[in-house]
């Protein structure tokens, strides 16, 4: 398990973008017209800013080899918020922790170019 990204969602992709910017993070790559993730200054982790849902909650997102693998042997304090559900290049699920944070797990299992 490696944490990825800090998932941030966004109702406004474009004024997020510009101040993340204007804060000397750096644009690594982008899909579609409603995410986008960027380098964190000093760090492996990335920003991944999202317009898709802007209600969702802000959270980790931890990749692992295989989502449904870890949802399978989870922490049972892992309350399950989205079941595991397939994403471009990989599957999905979204629990929340005892404290009441959200936390993002993925994996790039069906990406031949992560493989």
């Amino acid at each position: 398990m490696k944490l990825e990204f800090l998932f941030a969602p966004t109702s406004d992709l474009e004024a997020s973008l510009a101040l993340y910017r204007d804060l000397g993070f750096s644009e690594v790559w982008r899909e579609g017209d409603t995410t986008v993730a960027l380098a964190l200054p000093g760090s492996d982790v990335q920003l991944m800013l999202d317009a898709n849902d802007p209600d969702a909650p802000f959270g980790p997102l931890f990749v692992v080899d295989s989502v449904q693998d870890f949802h399978a042997t989870r922490p049972k304090t892992l309350t399950v918020i989205d079941e595991v559900s397939e994403i471009p290049g990989g599957f999905m699920a979204t629990y929340r922790e005892p404290g009441g944070a959200t936390i993002y797990v993925m994996d790039q299992s069906t990406d031949s170019a992560a493989q």
